[in-house]
């Protein structure tokens, strides 16, 4: 049985503590289901469900990338815009001890270890993005100027 009551993670804290509007969507995870899933059991484009990956470069320096749930990471693309030699994704424990939360689960917001944040730029021209909130099955559904206001990310265009 699934609670109907969303989770107050760390991802939720930093969101009311910069007074950021958003809405909270909880589903039932389907392991390795991604953001397919989470599309259909909220009934929104997978294009508007955003990944929160776990990244590190050539130097093993971690960061997050922001990424359509219809789309994957052109690492090499990445790579170049940032001005390193490689990018690739981490391991899930490698990504849980830097993020703090479970693969599947991975938030940008109130990550363990801050971590510079790459967003694909078209992402910022959706009206909403549903974004995972910190905890398997929990999105939440914000503007995405907001994300960008709490995270400053770095815009780039690496979408494959």
């Amino acid at each position: 049985m699934m609670s109907s009551k969303a989770p107050v993670t760390q991802a939720v804290r930093v969101l009311r503590e910069r007074k950021v509007e958003y809405t909270e969507h909880l589903y039932k995870y389907e392991e390795k289901g991604g953001t397919t899933v989470s599309a259909r059991e909220l009934g929104v484009d997978e294009h508007a469900v955003v990944k929160t990956l776990i990244m590190e470069d050539e130097n093993k320096r971690p960061l997050i990338v922001l990424m359509h749930g219809d789309r994957e990471v052109g690492t090499g693309m990445l790579a170049k815009q940032i001005g390193v030699k490689k990018v690739h994704p981490c391991d899930p424990k490698t990504a849980d001890k830097h993020s703090g939360y479970q693969v599947g689960g991975t938030s940008p917001f109130g990550t363990r270890h801050a971590m510079p944040v790459y967003m694909e730029a078209s992402i910022a021209a959706l009206p909403v993005i549903y974004i995972n909130g910190g905890k398997r099955g929990f999105l939440i559904g914000v503007d995405p100027r907001e994300a960008i206001r709490v995270l400053s990310p770095t815009l780039v265009n690496a979408a494959a």
